[in-house]
């Protein structure tokens, strides 16, 4: 229940999700919306937009004017183990953001997410249905509440590129995977690339590593990508 705090906005966006090694990251930023501007004036925007030292410094910058920043990461156990069980990528994703979300202290007013549903609305209801908190979909009829403010749920594609709550979760999400993914280059003493199906040095990465247990433990293994791999692999004998 709200109790006439400042009114606070949320947004959230991932990174990672079309990688084959590394984890998925999602993060959650709330910001007064009397502060909202101030993510404008610092020239936050959808990530994929700014090169790596302008999103590192922005990343500072976003957690300095934030009331929150919560992150999360999906490892690729998890995703292998709930593909397995026929729990698609969205599901899985949005029931850590709802988790993420019933852990901020504040009351928020209204939460933006990124949606990779086709039915935007579609992973605002999946959202909406794993969170403890009271929650209501924009534009989804529901009984309400009596006596309880829900915090409005707008889930819309390329919310990343409209909302600036939103840009600057991509832009913390974006650079906690990047920092994942260096410090498993080191801790493997392999060079990864992107983490991407469509990074070669990634691709030829995995080729090289099939039955390297010290790697495959960070690949999705359910990848169209990956079982392309292995069976390039058994081909080629």
């Amino acid at each position: 229940m709200f109790c006439g705090g400042p009114i606070i906005i949320c947004g959230g966006d991932e990174a990672g999700r079309g990688a084959i090694i590394g984890p998925l990251v999602i993060s959650l930023v709330s910001v007064k919306k009397s502060s909202l501007h101030l993510l404008s004036e610092i020239g936050v925007r959808d990530s994929k937009m700014l090169p790596d030292e302008r999103r590192r410094a922005l990343f500072k910058e976003i957690s300095e004017i934030a009331s929150d920043v919560k992150v999360a990461k999906i490892l690729p156990s998890e995703i292998n183990d709930a593909m397995r069980n026929k729990i698609s990528l969205n599901e899985l994703e949005a029931v850590h953001f709802a988790r993420l979300f019933d852990t901020i202290p504040h009351d928020i007013n209204t939460v933006y997410l990124d949606s990779p549903d086709v039915v935007a609305e579609k992973f605002g209801i999946r959202f909406n249905m794993s969170s403890a908190k009271p929650t209501k979909v924009d534009g989804i009829k529901g009984p309400a509440a009596k006596g309880i403010k829900c915090a409005k749920i707008i889930a819309e594609h390329k919310a990343d590129s409209k909302y600036a709550v939103v840009s600057a979760a991509s832009i913390i999400a974006k650079v906690t995977r990047d920092n994942e993914i260096k410090k498993l280059e080191r801790e493997l003493k392999m060079k990864i690339g992107s983490g991407y199906p469509s990074d070669q040095k990634t691709v030829d990465l995995i080729k090289k590593n099939l039955k390297n247990d010290s790697l495959t433990q960070h690949i999705r293994e359910r990848w169209y990508t990956m079982e392309r791999i292995k069976q390039t692999s058994l081909t080629s004998f």
